[in-house]
Protein backbone atom coordinates (compact mmCIF):
# COMPACT_ATOMS: atom_id res chain seq x y z
CA UNK A 1 0.00 0.00 0.00
CA UNK A 2 1.10 3.67 -0.78
CA UNK A 3 0.99 6.01 2.26
CA UNK A 4 1.44 8.70 -0.29
CA UNK A 5 -1.35 7.50 -2.90
CA UNK A 6 -3.47 6.85 -0.15
CA UNK A 7 -3.03 10.02 1.93
CA UNK A 8 -6.36 12.00 0.94
CA UNK A 9 -8.08 9.29 2.10
CA UNK A 10 -6.02 9.32 5.62
CA UNK A 11 -6.35 13.39 5.62
CA UNK A 12 -10.35 12.71 5.21
CA UNK A 13 -10.45 9.92 8.17
CA UNK A 14 -8.71 12.67 10.20
CA UNK A 15 -11.31 15.45 9.35
CA UNK A 16 -14.10 13.02 10.18
CA UNK A 17 -12.52 12.79 13.66
CA UNK A 18 -11.07 16.33 13.72
CA UNK A 19 -14.93 18.13 12.80
CA UNK A 20 -16.20 16.90 15.69
CA UNK A 21 -14.12 17.06 18.10
CA UNK A 22 -13.33 20.52 17.31
CA UNK A 23 -17.36 21.34 17.63
CA UNK A 24 -17.62 20.00 20.28
CA UNK A 25 -14.38 21.38 22.13
CA UNK A 26 -16.14 24.82 20.74
CA UNK A 27 -19.79 24.30 22.19
CA UNK A 28 -19.81 21.80 24.42
CA UNK A 29 -16.49 21.85 26.06
CA UNK A 30 -14.68 19.70 28.43
CA UNK A 31 -15.79 18.61 31.58
CA UNK A 32 -13.59 19.65 34.12
CA UNK A 33 -13.12 18.37 37.54
CA UNK A 34 -12.10 19.79 40.70
CA UNK A 35 -8.95 20.60 39.92
CA UNK A 36 -9.62 22.70 37.55
CA UNK A 37 -13.38 24.05 38.78
CA UNK A 38 -12.78 24.22 42.17
CA UNK A 39 -14.67 21.90 45.00
CA UNK A 40 -13.88 19.35 47.70
CA UNK A 41 -12.41 15.60 47.26
CA UNK A 42 -13.73 13.15 49.91
CA UNK A 43 -11.97 9.68 50.32
CA UNK A 44 -13.56 7.57 52.22
CA UNK A 45 -13.31 3.52 53.34
CA UNK A 46 -16.30 1.84 55.40
CA UNK A 47 -15.71 -1.21 57.72
CA UNK A 48 -18.65 -2.75 56.21
CA UNK A 49 -20.27 -3.44 52.94
CA UNK A 50 -21.69 -0.61 51.46
CA UNK A 51 -22.38 0.41 47.69
CA UNK A 52 -22.60 3.75 45.66
CA UNK A 53 -26.43 3.70 45.79
CA UNK A 54 -26.36 4.52 49.94
CA UNK A 55 -23.44 6.59 49.38
CA UNK A 56 -25.77 8.74 47.51
CA UNK A 57 -28.27 8.21 49.58
CA UNK A 58 -26.82 9.76 52.14
CA UNK A 59 -25.69 12.74 50.03
CA UNK A 60 -29.23 13.39 49.10
CA UNK A 61 -30.31 13.39 52.48
CA UNK A 62 -27.44 15.77 53.71
CA UNK A 63 -28.62 18.47 50.80
CA UNK A 64 -24.93 17.82 49.03
CA UNK A 65 -26.63 16.02 45.52
CA UNK A 66 -27.15 12.79 44.84
CA UNK A 67 -25.93 12.81 41.28
CA UNK A 68 -22.38 13.45 42.19
CA UNK A 69 -19.67 11.77 40.40
CA UNK A 70 -18.67 9.22 42.67
CA UNK A 71 -15.93 6.36 42.08
CA UNK A 72 -15.20 2.97 43.93
CA UNK A 73 -11.50 3.02 44.50
CA UNK A 74 -11.47 -0.42 46.08
CA UNK A 75 -12.92 -2.65 48.92
CA UNK A 76 -15.49 -0.52 50.30
CA UNK A 77 -13.58 2.59 49.72
CA UNK A 78 -15.49 5.84 47.41
CA UNK A 79 -13.89 8.93 46.36
CA UNK A 80 -16.98 11.84 46.23
CA UNK A 81 -16.23 14.79 44.31
CA UNK A 82 -18.49 17.72 45.37
CA UNK A 83 -18.84 21.57 45.48
CA UNK A 84 -16.95 23.39 47.89
CA UNK A 85 -18.13 22.51 50.81
CA UNK A 86 -17.50 24.70 54.55
CA UNK A 87 -15.95 22.76 57.40
CA UNK A 88 -19.51 22.70 59.10
CA UNK A 89 -21.13 21.19 55.93
CA UNK A 90 -17.89 18.61 55.94
CA UNK A 91 -18.40 18.03 59.16
CA UNK A 92 -22.15 17.24 59.21
CA UNK A 93 -21.56 14.33 56.09
CA UNK A 94 -19.18 13.10 57.64
CA UNK A 95 -21.61 12.48 61.07
CA UNK A 96 -24.58 11.44 58.21
CA UNK A 97 -22.38 8.60 56.81
CA UNK A 98 -21.17 7.43 60.11
CA UNK A 99 -24.47 7.59 61.49
CA UNK A 100 -26.13 6.20 58.58
CA UNK A 101 -23.55 3.85 57.33
CA UNK A 102 -21.39 2.82 60.07
CA UNK A 103 -17.77 3.12 60.94
CA UNK A 104 -15.36 4.43 58.56
CA UNK A 105 -11.79 6.22 57.67
CA UNK A 106 -11.54 9.30 56.07
CA UNK A 107 -8.44 9.16 54.17
CA UNK A 108 -8.91 12.29 52.30
CA UNK A 109 -11.14 15.43 52.93
CA UNK A 110 -9.34 18.17 50.98
CA UNK A 111 -10.44 21.30 48.69
CA UNK A 112 -9.23 22.22 45.10
CA UNK A 113 -9.81 26.32 45.22
CA UNK A 114 -10.52 27.77 41.69
CA UNK A 115 -7.38 30.17 41.74
CA UNK A 116 -5.53 26.96 41.46
CA UNK A 117 -8.22 25.25 38.89
CA UNK A 118 -7.10 28.77 36.58
CA UNK A 119 -3.47 27.99 37.28
CA UNK A 120 -3.74 24.23 36.27
CA UNK A 121 -5.88 25.13 33.18
CA UNK A 122 -2.72 28.19 32.12
CA UNK A 123 -0.09 25.44 32.59
CA UNK A 124 -1.46 22.81 30.59
CA UNK A 125 -1.83 25.23 27.95
CA UNK A 126 1.88 26.82 28.19
CA UNK A 127 2.92 23.49 28.56
CA UNK A 128 1.60 22.31 25.59
CA UNK A 129 2.31 25.23 23.78
CA UNK A 130 6.03 25.22 25.04
CA UNK A 131 6.33 21.57 23.76
CA UNK A 132 5.13 22.01 20.32
CA UNK A 133 7.55 25.32 19.74
CA UNK A 134 10.37 23.30 21.15
CA UNK A 135 9.75 20.18 19.33
CA UNK A 136 9.39 22.51 15.84
CA UNK A 137 13.01 23.83 16.97
CA UNK A 138 14.78 20.91 17.89
CA UNK A 139 13.19 18.82 14.89
CA UNK A 140 14.03 21.68 12.42
CA UNK A 141 18.02 22.26 13.43
CA UNK A 142 18.07 18.31 13.38
CA UNK A 143 16.15 17.94 9.97
CA UNK A 144 14.50 20.67 8.07
CA UNK A 145 11.71 23.06 9.13
CA UNK A 146 9.16 21.01 6.85
CA UNK A 147 9.48 18.02 9.11
CA UNK A 148 9.03 20.03 12.01
CA UNK A 149 6.13 22.03 10.83
CA UNK A 150 4.82 18.13 10.02
CA UNK A 151 5.36 16.72 13.31
CA UNK A 152 3.86 19.94 15.14
CA UNK A 153 0.81 19.49 13.27
CA UNK A 154 0.70 15.78 13.44
CA UNK A 155 1.22 16.23 17.19
CA UNK A 156 -1.93 18.81 17.71
CA UNK A 157 -3.69 16.55 15.58
CA UNK A 158 -3.51 13.71 18.21
CA UNK A 159 -4.25 16.26 21.19
CA UNK A 160 -7.30 17.51 19.85
CA UNK A 161 -8.60 13.92 18.75
CA UNK A 162 -8.08 12.44 22.37
CA UNK A 163 -9.77 16.14 23.89
CA UNK A 164 -12.26 16.27 21.47
CA UNK A 165 -13.25 12.45 22.68
CA UNK A 166 -13.44 13.20 26.28
CA UNK A 167 -15.39 16.63 25.55
CA UNK A 168 -18.41 14.48 22.92
CA UNK A 169 -18.69 11.56 25.87
CA UNK A 170 -17.89 14.47 28.94
CA UNK A 171 -15.70 12.36 30.41
CA UNK A 172 -14.21 14.05 33.49
CA UNK A 173 -10.95 15.88 32.89
CA UNK A 174 -8.63 16.20 35.94
CA UNK A 175 -4.68 17.34 36.68
CA UNK A 176 -4.10 13.30 35.14
CA UNK A 177 -5.17 14.02 31.77
CA UNK A 178 -3.40 17.07 31.31
CA UNK A 179 -0.30 14.54 32.13
CA UNK A 180 -1.72 12.36 29.84
CA UNK A 181 -1.70 14.40 26.97
CA UNK A 182 1.80 15.56 27.56
CA UNK A 183 2.78 11.98 27.43
CA UNK A 184 0.73 11.52 24.25
CA UNK A 185 3.30 14.30 22.88
CA UNK A 186 6.40 12.68 23.71
CA UNK A 187 5.34 9.57 22.34
CA UNK A 188 3.93 10.17 19.25
CA UNK A 189 6.77 12.52 18.30
CA UNK A 190 9.21 9.88 19.52
CA UNK A 191 7.11 8.06 16.83
CA UNK A 192 7.40 10.23 13.81
CA UNK A 193 11.02 11.19 14.38
CA UNK A 194 11.70 7.37 13.77
CA UNK A 195 9.97 7.36 10.78
CA UNK A 196 11.71 10.90 9.60
CA UNK A 197 15.08 9.96 10.39
CA UNK A 198 14.51 7.06 7.84
CA UNK A 199 13.37 9.68 5.01
CA UNK A 200 16.31 11.97 5.96
CA UNK A 201 18.64 8.63 5.83
CA UNK A 202 16.96 7.59 2.21
CA UNK A 203 16.97 10.93 0.38
CA UNK A 204 20.93 11.31 0.74
CA UNK A 205 21.23 7.34 -0.72
CA UNK A 206 18.78 7.66 -3.38
CA UNK A 207 18.98 11.01 -4.89
CA UNK A 208 17.33 10.41 -7.96
CA UNK A 209 13.94 8.96 -6.91
CA UNK A 210 10.71 10.84 -6.16
CA UNK A 211 9.62 11.79 -3.07
CA UNK A 212 6.58 9.89 -3.29
CA UNK A 213 8.40 6.63 -3.41
CA UNK A 214 11.10 7.55 -0.75
CA UNK A 215 8.37 8.14 1.51
CA UNK A 216 6.44 4.96 0.63
CA UNK A 217 9.90 3.07 1.26
CA UNK A 218 10.83 4.83 4.47
CA UNK A 219 7.68 3.88 6.09
CA UNK A 220 7.68 0.26 4.73
CA UNK A 221 11.28 0.43 6.75
CA UNK A 222 9.92 1.55 10.10
CA UNK A 223 6.17 0.33 10.07
CA UNK A 224 6.86 -3.39 11.39
CA UNK A 225 8.64 -1.59 14.02
CA UNK A 226 5.54 1.18 14.86
CA UNK A 227 2.97 -1.22 15.60
CA UNK A 228 5.15 -3.76 17.35
CA UNK A 229 5.82 -1.06 19.78
CA UNK A 230 2.38 0.00 19.72
CA UNK A 231 0.66 -2.68 20.34
CA UNK A 232 3.21 -3.50 23.44
CA UNK A 233 2.06 -0.28 25.21
CA UNK A 234 -1.60 -1.19 24.09
CA UNK A 235 -1.87 -4.59 25.76
CA UNK A 236 0.15 -2.75 28.85
CA UNK A 237 -3.08 0.03 29.03
CA UNK A 238 -5.64 -2.50 28.36
CA UNK A 239 -4.49 -4.18 31.31
CA UNK A 240 -4.14 -1.57 33.62
CA UNK A 241 -7.46 -0.26 32.54
CA UNK A 242 -9.29 -3.60 32.95
CA UNK A 243 -7.83 -4.25 36.32
CA UNK A 244 -5.81 -0.95 37.48
CA UNK A 245 -9.70 0.24 38.98
CA UNK A 246 -12.23 3.65 38.39
CA UNK A 247 -9.17 6.15 39.73
CA UNK A 248 -7.05 5.80 36.78
CA UNK A 249 -9.62 4.43 34.24
CA UNK A 250 -10.00 8.55 32.37
CA UNK A 251 -6.00 8.58 32.51
CA UNK A 252 -5.59 5.65 30.71
CA UNK A 253 -8.54 5.89 28.65
CA UNK A 254 -6.58 8.90 27.39
CA UNK A 255 -3.32 7.43 26.85
CA UNK A 256 -5.12 4.19 25.37
CA UNK A 257 -6.26 6.75 22.17
CA UNK A 258 -3.27 9.09 22.41
CA UNK A 259 -0.85 6.00 21.74
CA UNK A 260 -3.00 4.53 19.01
CA UNK A 261 -3.68 7.98 17.43
CA UNK A 262 -0.51 8.89 17.63
CA UNK A 263 0.46 5.57 15.59
CA UNK A 264 -1.56 6.34 13.03
CA UNK A 265 -0.35 9.45 12.60
CA UNK A 266 2.86 9.21 12.39
CA UNK A 267 2.79 6.86 9.62
CA UNK A 268 -0.46 8.34 7.77
CA UNK A 269 -0.05 12.44 8.72
CA UNK A 270 3.06 13.15 9.52
CA UNK A 271 5.25 11.94 6.20
CA UNK A 272 2.46 12.63 3.88
CA UNK A 273 2.42 15.80 5.50
CA UNK A 274 5.92 16.23 4.99
CA UNK A 275 5.50 15.19 1.27
CA UNK A 276 2.83 17.73 0.24
CA UNK A 277 4.90 20.91 2.04
CA UNK A 278 8.00 19.56 -0.11
CA UNK A 279 6.06 19.06 -3.47
CA UNK A 280 4.31 22.82 -3.38
CA UNK A 281 8.08 24.08 -2.70
CA UNK A 282 9.31 22.33 -5.73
Amino acid sequence: MSTIKMRKVFYILSLVLLIPAIVSLAYQGLNLGIDFTGGTLIHLRFEQKVDIEQVREVLGNENIGRDLPIQESGNNEFIIRTHDLSQEQSNKLMKGFQDELGEMQVLRNEKVGATMGKELTNKALISIGIASVLMLLYISFRFEFKFGVAAVLALLHNVIIVAGIFSIFQWEVDAAFVAALLTILGYSINDTIVVFDRIRENLRLRRKEPYDVIVDKSVLQTVNRSINTVLTVVFCLVALLVLGGSTIKFFILAMLMGVIIGCYSSICIASPLWYDLKVREG
